[in-house]
C-alpha cells in the first residue's frame, strides 16, 4: 500500500507569549486567586455555570485564563482533556481550577469531587501542580485546598 504523504494532516501546537515574566501578576494565596475569578465569573455568577482554569510557570505567574465550559443552570461539563492539552501548549507548571455554583450552594457536589480527583490524577501524570479547586458563588468561595481536600 502506498502512502500519500500530503493527505496526511500536519498537527500544529503553537504558544506565543510577548509578556515578561517578571510582569506577570504571581498568585500567593488562594485570595489572589479568588481575585481572578470573581472578575471572570462577573457576568455569569449567578445566571449559569461556567469553568476556569489558571495557567501559572513554576513560580505561580499567570500564564493565562482560560474559559473550559459554560453550560446550564444546574452543571457544567468539564473536559479533562482539553485543560491538560491547555496547560501543555502554554508550558504550565501548576493550574488552579474553578467554577461557579450560581445556587450559591458552597458544598462541592458529588459530581465536584470526582472530577476534582480524576483532575489531580491528570495532573500528576503529567508533573503539573494541581494547586486547587476553587467554587465561586456570589457572595463567597469555597477552597478544595484551604479545607484539606487536595
Amino acid at each position: 500500500m502506498k502512502i500519500d504523504y500530503f493527505k496526511i494532516p500536519e498537527i500544529s501546537v503553537s504558544y506565543k507569549d510577548t509578556a515578561k515574566t517578571t510582569e506577570r501578576f504571581q498568585i500567593k494565596c488562594s485570595e489572589d486567586t479568588v481575585q481572578i475569578f470573581r472578575i471572570a465569573f462577573e457576568n455569569c455568577i449567578q445566571h449559569h455555570e461556567e469553568a476556569y482554569v489558571i495557567f501559572m510557570n513554576r513560580a505561580n505567574r499567570v500564564l493565562g485564563i482560560s474559559n473550559i465550559s459554560k453550560c446550564g443552570v444546574g452543571s457544567t461539563m468539564v473536559d479533562i482533556k482539553i485543560i491538560m492539552q491547555t496547560a501543555l501548549k502554554a508550558h504550565a507548571s501548576a493550574i488552579i481550577f474553578s467554577h461557579n455554583h450560581p445556587s450559591s450552594i458552597l458544598q462541592p457536589s458529588l459530581e465536584d469531587i470526582k472530577m476534582t480527583k480524576k483532575l489531580k490524577e491528570a495532573c500528576q501524570l503529567l508533573d503539573i501542580s494541581f494547586l486547587d479547586h476553587i467554587i465561586m458563588t456570589e457572595e463567597d468561595h469555597y477552597s478544595f485546598a484551604n479545607e484539606g481536600l487536595l
